[in-house]
C-alpha cells in the first residue's frame, strides 16, 4: 500500500537528515523518504544504513531518493526516482517485486511514461513554488491535478508534492490525488504529523510494512 502522508527529509548535513527522519518517525510518520542531494554516494549509503535502523525500530517505511543501489543494499522499502534519474523499469528489475518504485511527474505525458514503466506510484508536482528543488517544473495548482488525473489511461496512486501545507490538504484531496508528500511544513513542526493523518483520513498503521 502507498501511504497517504509521505515525509521527505530536509537538512544541511546527513546528520540533520537523520535527526529529522527520527523525529518524523517518533511523531507517527508511516513513510519517510531519505532525500540527500549533492553528497558522495558513500555518505548516502552510510546515512541510509542508519536511516534503515531508525525506520525499522519505528516500523516505518523507508524510501531512498535516487540511489537504486543504496536502496537495494540497505533493504529499503522503496526508491523514488526523479525525471532524469535511473530508469524505473530497470530499477524494478534490479530491486525485485517487493520493493516499491516511484517516479516524479509534472505532465500527463510524464505520468503515462511512468505507468508504462510499471511504477507503483507517482509523485506529481509542484503544487506551488518551493525552494526544496532548484530546477522547478511548472506549477500545477489544484486545476493542474484535476486535469491530469482526469485523463490518466489507468488508475495509479498519485501523490501531490511541492510546498504543501496542512491547510491545502482538503482541497487537494478533492482533486482525486491519493495523498501528499510534505517536507518543509513538517520539518518546521513535526507535531503536525497527526493532524495531517487526521485530515487525510489515514490510519496511522494501515499502510506500514514490517521489515527489518
Amino acid at each position: 500500500m502507498i501511504s497517504k502522508l509521505q515525509y521527505i527529509t530536509q537538512g544541511a548535513t546527513a546528520a540533520e537528515h537523520l535527526e529529522n527522519l527520527q523525529k518524523a518517525c517518533s511523531y507517527g510518520a508511516e513513510w519517510v523518504q531519505l532525500r540527500l542531494k549533492n553528497m558522495p554516494e558513500k555518505t548516502v549509503l552510510e546515512c541510509a544504513k542508519e536511516a534503515r535502523a531508525i525506520s525499522a525500530h519505528f516500523q516505518t517505511r523507508l524510501i531512498i531518493n535516487d540511489y537504486v543501489t543504496v536502496a537495494k543494499e540497505v533493504n529499503a522499502d522503496g526508491v523514488h526516482l526523479g525525471k532524469s534519474d535511473f530508469c524505473p523499469a530497470k530499477a524494478k528489475a534490479m530491486l525485485g517485486k517487493w520493493i516499491l518504485v516511484g517516479g516524479t511527474a509534472n505532465t500527463l505525458d510524464d505520468c503515462e511514461q511512468l505507468i508504462a514503466k510499471n511504477v507503483d506510484y507517482i509523485g506529481m508536482g509542484p503544487f506551488r513554488f518551493t525552494e526544496t528543488k532548484k530546477k522547478l517544473s511548472p506549477i500545477l495548482g489544484l486545476e493542474g491535478y484535476r486535469e491530469i488525473l482526469g485523463q490518466l489511461s489507468k488508475p495509479i496512486p498519485v501523490v501531490a508534492i511541492g510546498g504543501i501545507t496542512l491547510k491545502d490538504v482538503t482541497a487537494l484531496m478533492k482533486t482525486g490525488i491519493h495523498g501528499v508528500a510534505v517536507s518543509g511544513e513538517i520539518t518546521e513542526n513535526f507535531s503536525a504529523i497527526p493532524s495531517f493523518h487526521s485530515m487525510l483520513k489515514a490510519n496511522s498503521t494501515h499502510d506500514q510494512v514490517y521489515k527489518i
